[in-house]
Formats: structure tokens, C-alpha cells, sequence
């Protein structure tokens, strides 16, 4: 940009001249900005113009000037970055801005939370690290996903505090031939974010293509043909009876994007700029349902806010508490929703690598629970509570750590154990060796940077897992989706269990009544956790703290809030 160009040179200059008047030659000044005299005088004549510094030039070549800088750069970069700012450029700011993260923040402070700009609501976010981009077939970041299904739309959609699936781009649906017929009929009218129309035989390209991604490939596996019987109907002809597809359909691995760009959606907001330092939501004008209150939501990342990074490069920093303002305005900022998370972080045993056996998978378990371990880690126990259940009425097996048959179980001499983020799972595999140790097992531990387990030969080499499992708004069908698509099951399951547990999800899909297929699921996880398989260890604490006048709030069982139904008043003044 020019005007960092020409701050750039401001800086060399003031270097050597500072605020003290000085006789100078242009030739010598042009050896300070690194270009011709002829170019000198054009910039010195820009920042006489601006008031920058005091010039006289005398007649006569080689003759020497007086000059002193008026103002130190530091306080012309803040004028800027104050105007910038005032005009909701943020990413230019940013680019121009050479202060120190500390100081930069204090000037982003009174920008951030519920302004209006130019007479539109908007919405800024202070986020503490970079965005992944946001195409939702690549998408593991829990803010990135939540974003996605504000951008992208679905045939069916989940609305916040709703377990069953709500119409979305499909106004309506039928089950047809004992549920291997469904037909979902669409609204008229629809557009994706660029204006163009969207049109059904689109969707189904699309669904064709979901079929045989690596991402969607199991929501869809049970899918025989697609087909457009009309122009606003698509036909899903099923190879069996499934009673989940429209949970299926309303899931991240099925939003629906446009066919050449997978960040232009449908959804309620489009995306108007990405960069590593802004990210940028506009209201969709052409959007098919009650249209948002808020014309625009920003992101504003700054580098004080990036993840820090540990010994082991495991991120500190937990974003289970959003910001709606600065912190350090704290005094205005005030908790508006707090809820507890339904997804939960969980201890994973692969019995099928033969390490250890049920009875010894099942000794680990107790020594977790019982030597109070997840009670006294060293973290903020506001924001984490221990996992009584798996879900609401779903118990935990009981286990009793001085039961005779658990305390005369060995352990093996060695255990690998390997954990992803967040930071509470490296804490608690530090604590966990410690324990194991005084039972006579000596417990390594690596760390998985992803968000979510990407490679079979990799986990089949450790013994034990810790992962985070986030749980959406239908948590009984996300379940049994993690059950289909997660490669922690054919790591962990042997060949027998794995086949046994499949052809149990088939049995449940085909089941009309949603009571029945959650007992029947809610049974499949008790023995799994029973045996030792999976148990659930604690869960986050979600809260969205919002300075006055942002109104509408309504956390979503991912943590975040709903973009569509937060609002703010118009400014009295």
C-alpha cells in the first residue's frame, strides 16, 4: 500500500534526522530513502504537504537545506491505524500497523463487539487464531464448522435447541416403500451467495460427488441413486430402510456448496472477505428463510490472539469462552449464556492391538475415576465438569477400583498413549503416566496436532487414545455418526466387533421409531463402554460473554451462538 510505502520512508528518514533541525543535501537524502533526488523532492514535498516535517531549501546545487521531523512515526502509524480503523478497514490496519501486540490491541479494543457502520449492524469478534478456509468437505476446527453451516445450506437444516431436523433448501419430505423412498421438495426460487439461480439437477451433481468423497462418502453409503423426478423434487432411492437420512442430510458432510467454488453457499450469510487477519460475513440478500437481524459479522484476528505454543506445541489456549468485546473491558462485559457441553472428551482403549485385555482396559478406567485424577488437574474447573454420563440418561458403567477382581489385574510393563487437542488432554496424560507408574507401567505419550484422527497405521501403534468428541444439536444421531465415519472404531474394534457393530448401526437405521433407535444405540455404546472400549472423561463448560446492547444470544450445542438470531439496537445518538 502507498501509504506504508511512504511511512516506511518517513521512518529512514527520521532515523537520521530525528526532531532536531538539520542542514542536509538532497543527494545526501536520497541516499537515506534509497531513490533518485528527483524522487526525493517529490516525497519531501508529500510530507511538507502532510505537516510531517519543516523544509527550506536553498538555490544553488549541492547547497545544503534545514529539515526536521514534526511528528515520530509512531504517532503518525497511530493516526492512521485510528482512522483505518474508524472506517472498519481492519485489514489495512493491520498490514500498516509495526506496534506492539499489546498496543495494538488497546486501539482494536473500542472497534470490537456490536457496532453499526454505515448504518448496518455489525457484529466483531476478537479471535485468537488464524481460520482454516472454509470449505466444509476439509473443515475440523470447531469455529470453522460453525461458520459453514451459516454459509452453506442443507435439504434439511437443525435449528438451536431442536433435536429433529427442520426443513431447509427442501420445504417438505416423504418416506416412501417402508423408508427406502425419500423425496424432498424444494422451495422456488433459490440462489446461491453470487445471485446465480440454484437448480436441482445441481444438487444432484453435488450429491453425486458427496457420494464419493472421502468426507461424505459414509452419510450417503447407502444410497443407490439419485434421481430428479421433477424440477423441484430429488429422489433418494436407498439400498435399505434408513430412518436417519434426514439427520444425515442436515450434517456438516452434506452442505451443499456451488459447483466451482465450495465457499459460496446458500446460507443465511455469505463470505465477503477471508484473510488471515479478517474474516468477513455479509447478510445473503436472496436468502430462503427469515432473513438474519445483523447485516455483517466479522472476525478480527490480531496477533496477540494467536495460539501460544508449549513444549510439546499443544495449543493453550481453549475457546470454550467467547468474547463478544475486549476483555480488558471486562467490567461491561457480562455472561449471557452458559450451557454445559453435550460433546465430551473420552479415553479410547485398542483392544485390538492386544496390549491389553478387557480386564486391564477396564483397571485404567477405575484408576481414572476413582484416584481423582479429573478432579484435581490443574485447570480452570469452571469451565470443564467431569462426565457423569455419556448423554443425558446415559449411564456410565459402574466400576469400584477396590473390587478384587480390578486390583489383582497387572498391567503391561509398557503403554503408548497418543492425544490431540485441546490442552486439557496433554494435563491429563502427564497425570495419567504418573499413576500408571505407581502400578508398574511405564506409560509414553505423543501428541496428534489435528483435531481429528487421520491415519489408521498411526493409531494402530498406541494403546490407549485421548480425544475431544464434539456433539451437535441431534446428539443421538451424531453419535451414531462418529460410529460410521470416525477411524478410531476400525483401529480399535477387532475384524469380529467392527463387522458385529456395523451390522447393528443397519439394524437400528431401519427402525421408524426415534425412541426405539436411541435405546438400541444408547445399549450398542453401554457395552462398549463396559468392555472397556470408550468412556467419556469430562465436558466444557460453553459461555458467550457480549458487552451491553448485543441482544439475541443463543448458544448452539456446538458453543457457539446463533448468528441468525443475535441483534443490536440502533445507537440513541
Amino acid at each position: 500500500m502507498r501509504l506504508q510505502n511512504r511511512l516506511n520512508q518517513y521512518q529512514r528518514l527520521y532515523d537520521k534526522i530525528g526532531l532536531d533541525v538539520q542542514a542536509v543535501t538532497v543527494a545526501s537524502l536520497a541516499a537515506i530513502f534509497f531513490c533518485s533526488e528527483r524522487h526525493t523532492r517529490t516525497l519531501l514535498t508529500q510530507f511538507q504537504e502532510s505537516g510531517w516535517i519543516s523544509w527550506s531549501s536553498q538555490a544553488g546545487r549541492g547547497k545544503r537545506a534545514q529539515i526536521s521531523c514534526l511528528k515520530t512515526p509512531e504517532s503518525l502509524r497511530e493516526s492512521y491505524l485510528q482512522k483505518l480503523l474508524n472506517e472498519g478497514e481492519h485489514s489495512a490496519a493491520l498490514q500498516l500497523t509495526q506496534l506492539d501486540p499489546q498496543h495494538l490491541n488497546s486501539l482494536l479494543a473500542p472497534h470490537l463487539g456490536g457496532q453499526w457502520q454505515e448504518d448496518a449492524p455489525t457484529l466483531r469478534i476478537p479471535y485468537y487464531r488464524p481460520m482454516q478456509v472454509l470449505d466444509p468437505q476439509t473443515l475440523n476446527g470447531r469455529a470453522e464448522q460453525h461458520i459453514a453451516h451459516t454459509l452453506h445450506a442443507g435439504l434439511t437444516r437443525f435449528i438451536t435447541g431442536q433435536p429433529t431436523p427442520q426443513p431447509d433448501l427442501a420445504h417438505h419430505w416423504q418416506i416412501r416403500q417402508e423408508g427406502e423412498v425419500w423425496q424432498f421438495f424444494l422451495r422456488s426460487q433459490l440462489y446461491w451467495h453470487n445471485g446465480e439461480p440454484l437448480l436441482t439437477r445441481q444438487l444432484c451433481q453435488l450429491f453425486e460427488k458427496l457420494r464419493h468423497s472421502a468426507h461424505s462418502r459414509h452419510s450417503l453409503e447407502n444410497v443407490e441413486r439419485i434421481s430428479q423426478p421433477h424440477a423441484l423434487c430429488l429422489q433418494f432411492n436407498l439400498k435399505k430402510p434408513d430412518y436417519w437420512l434426514a439427520h444425515r442430510l442436515a450434517d456438516l458432510s452434506c452442505l451443499l456448496f456451488h459447483p466451482t467454488e465450495p465457499t459460496i453457499g446458500s446460507g443465511p450469510f455469505k463470505l465477503a472477505h477471508f484473510a488471515a487477519e479478517r474474516v468477513r460475513l455479509e447478510q445473503h440478500p436472496y436468502y430462503h428463510l427469515q432473513r438474519p437481524y445483523l447485516s455483517a459479522i466479522e472476525y478480527w484476528i490480531s496477533p496477540q490472539r494467536y495460539e501460544p505454543k508449549g513444549n510439546d506445541n499443544v495449543s493453550c489456549q481453549h475457546p470454550v469462552q467467547i468474547i463478544l468485546g475486549e476483555k480488558s473491558e471486562m467490567g461491561l462485559l457480562r455472561p449471557v449464556k452458559r450451557s454445559t457441553s453435550l460433546g465430551f472428551c473420552y479415553l479410547a482403549v485398542n483392544l485390538q492391538r492386544q496390549h491389553l485385555t478387557p480386564a486391564q482396559a477396564q483397571k485404567i478406567i477405575a484408576l481414572i475415576q476413582h484416584s481423582g485424577l479429573l478432579d484435581n488437574l490443574p485447570i480452570d474447573h469452571s469451565l470443564v465438569k467431569r462426565s457423569r454420563e455419556m448423554l443425558p440418561g446415559w449411564p456410565l458403567p459402574e466400576r469400584n477400583e477396590n473390587h478384587a477382581r480390578i486390583n489383582d489385574v497387572q498391567l503391561p510393563p509398557k503403554l503408548a498413549l497418543m492425544f490431540h487437542p485441546p490442552i486439557e488432554l496433554k494435563l491429563l496424560a502427564d497425570e495419567l503416566k504418573v499413576i500408571l507408574a505407581t502400578h508398574g507401567c511405564e506409560l509414553h505419550t505423543s501428541y496428534h496436532p489435528g483435531r481429528l484422527w487421520d491415519s489408521v497405521e498411526q493409531l494402530a501403534e498406541v494403546d490407549l487414545l485421548l480425544g475431544d468428541r464434539l456433539i451437535g444439536e441431534a446428539p443421538v444421531a451424531t453419535l451414531e455418526n462418529w460410529l460410521r465415519q470416525d477411524l478410531l472404531w476400525p483401529t480399535i474394534l477387532d475384524a469380529e466387533s467392527l463387522e458385529q457393530q456395523n451390522c447393528r448401526l443397519l439394524e437400528i437405521q431401519q427402525l421408524p421409531s426415534e425412541s426405539l433407535r436411541e435405546q438400541r444405540l444408547r445399549e450398542h455404546f453401554f457395552q462398549l463402554m463396559k468392555q472397556g472400549s470408550i468412556t467419556p472423561l469430562f465436558n466444557y463448560q460453553y459461555q458467550v460473554s457480549a458487552p451491553p446492547g448485543v441482544n439475541g444470544v443463543q448458544l448452539t450445542a456446538w458453543g457457539w451462538f446463533d448468528f441468525c438470531q443475535a441483534w443490536l439496537p440502533p445507537p440513541l445518538d
